[in-house]
């Protein structure tokens, strides 16, 4: 059972090298009850590609959902900023 939801979307923008990317993570349950870190990634507009990893404890995919965050907030990547 999840304890609280665990959720991210980031993006990747620079026109100068066409480059419009995204990047998503959520920690959920699978349909037998497992832990499970989808990953999804690709162009901003395009379906995109995903991977899921199943854990038997919460905190191994929390692990996982914050080094993931971590190393793409690095390469540039950053909150979708909201048109107003």
């Amino acid at each position: 059972m999840i304890t609280q939801p665990y959720r991210l979307y980031i993006e990747r923008k620079d026109a100068t090298r066409n480059m419009a990317r995204f990047y998503s993570l959520e920690i959920g349950s699978n349909l037998f009850g497992e832990i499970c870190l989808t990953r999804r990634w690709g162009r901003i507009g395009a379906r995109g590609q995903s991977t899921a990893h199943q854990f038997s404890r919460e905190e191994d995919a929390i692990d996982l959902f914050l080094d993931l965050a971590g190393r793409k907030l690095r390469r540039g990547y950053r909150p979708r900023m909201r048109a107003r």
